[in-house]
């Protein structure tokens, strides 16, 4: 059986592949899974235990297509083309840019631009790209209302977010996207809607310095898409009925709000109130795993070696010895790397952000890949549909 490390020796791949060395190597010369040398030995390699349980999985399926099928809605093979986000390698990619470099300079904007493909254009100069204030009232009575629900109601309010995309040029929708962003940004901070920057926009609502509203650019950026999680797929889905760009994005928000998705920030805030409690996070991380309860904010399927947004994140926040003795102890008690829910808390917590800021970060820089998910999924005019397996009582026979 394989252990928890990343790479294991030739023997242990082999058995648990349930083949010969000579196929192994066959497997590995066919570039089904990754190598590297054994530290000191150069002669020896280690196999990705990634590599070999997705090798696994392949077999499986090809031994039982309705078992394929349905695995591929569990972190499985990819069930749609996309050009929009890679993450291969442990690395992510927006549109062939390494997601850590692009997020140095561009702003949410120009990642925007970027994802939708605009080119030249900057549909964020438009006109059309200013939505409407909201009603001063309205606002003032939404400010309790949980975030990923304030956002859903004033969004409903934005005239771009009302139009069906149905048989409609793409190009066409660009202005009202950005009004969208604008209008997402200003809801999730409480805020009115302004034509600023959207990082600008959040610093001033935030009381930020440069350098605070330099970090939350960079985190906008990072989080502006991931590939085919739930709530992007949940856009595309919704996008494939021709629906408006405002549907998309309500249907994004809430399976962003799900605690296994957005909603795992809130988790990563009570286990850093319990370890600034106790002052000893290897002891709270010791008492979590023997209750079960698990250690948010630690571990991606996708990133065994670390969270590439969490890297590009985290070392650029003011120094906090509660945050490193978190991830130390986690590193050497679990061999797990914190990812970019526990960045994305460290951040709010780092420069006095509002209770939820995390979860607001998330959803204004994801609802840029969610519009490219419904921009591109609206170029395929096709309904994604799949048939269910039933498994229910066999029907009765009728007399």
């Amino acid at each position: 059986m394989i252990d928890h490390a990343p790479f294991v020796s030739a023997d242990v791949a082999a058995a648990s592949l349930g083949v010969s060395r000579a196929t192994l190597y066959a497997y590995v010369s066919r570039k089904l899974i990754r190598t590297r040398e054994v530290a000191g030995d150069p002669r020896k390699r280690l196999y990705s235990v990634g590599d070999i349980e997705a090798l696994k999985t392949r077999k499986k399926q090809n031994r039982a297509p309705g078992e394929a099928a349905a695995s591929t809605l569990d972190w499985g093979l990819p069930v749609l083309d996309s050009a929009i986000t890679l993450i291969e390698d442990g690395r992510l990619y927006f549109r062939g840019h390494p997601a850590g470099t692009w997020a140095e300079d561009a702003t949410l904007e120009e990642t925007a631009r970027l994802l939708w493909q605009c080119g030249d254009h900057d549909p964020f100069a438009d006109p059309a790209s200013m939505p409407p204030h909201w009603d001063a009232a309205l606002l003032a009575g939404l400010r309790s209302v949980p975030l990923v629900e304030r956002c859903q109601a004033l969004l409903l309010l934005a005239p771009a977010g009302r139009a069906i995309m149905w048989q409609r040029d793409g190009r066409r929708l660009w202005s009202g996207a950005a009004a969208l962003v604008r209008a997402m940004a200003a809801a999730a901070s409480n805020t009115q809607p302004e034509a600023e920057p959207v990082h600008q926009h959040l610093a001033q609502a935030w009381s930020l310095s440069q350098e605070g509203a330099d970090r939350v650019s960079r985190a906008l950026v990072l989080l502006a898409d991931h590939e085919f999680n739930a709530s992007a797929f949940a856009v595309r889905v919704v996008a494939s009925t021709g629906a408006s760009l405002g549907a998309c994005l309500n249907a994004g928000l809430g399976a962003l709000s799900g605690p296994l998705h957005g909603g795992m920030t809130s988790l990563v805030e009570i286990f850093f109130d319990e370890v600034l409690s106790t002052g000893d996070a290897a002891s709270v991380i010791e008492a979590r795993l023997r209750r079960g309860d698990g250690v948010p904010g630690f571990g991606h399927p996708l990133y065994p070696q670390g969270d590439p947004r969490c890297n590009a994140l985290l070392p650029l926040l003011p120094p906090d010895p509660m945050r490193d003795s978190i991830a130390v102890a986690m590193q050497e008690g679990a061999g797990r790397a914190p990812t970019i829910d526990f960045a994305l808390v460290s951040l709010r917590r780092a420069y006095g952000l509002p209770p939820g800021a995390a979860l607001a970060l998330f959803a204004i820089g994801r609802a840029v890949g969610w519009i490219a998910h419904a921009l591109e999924q609206r170029r395929e005019d096709r309904l994604i549909r799949p048939r269910a397996r039933y498994v229910g009582p066999a029907p009765a026979e009728r007399g």
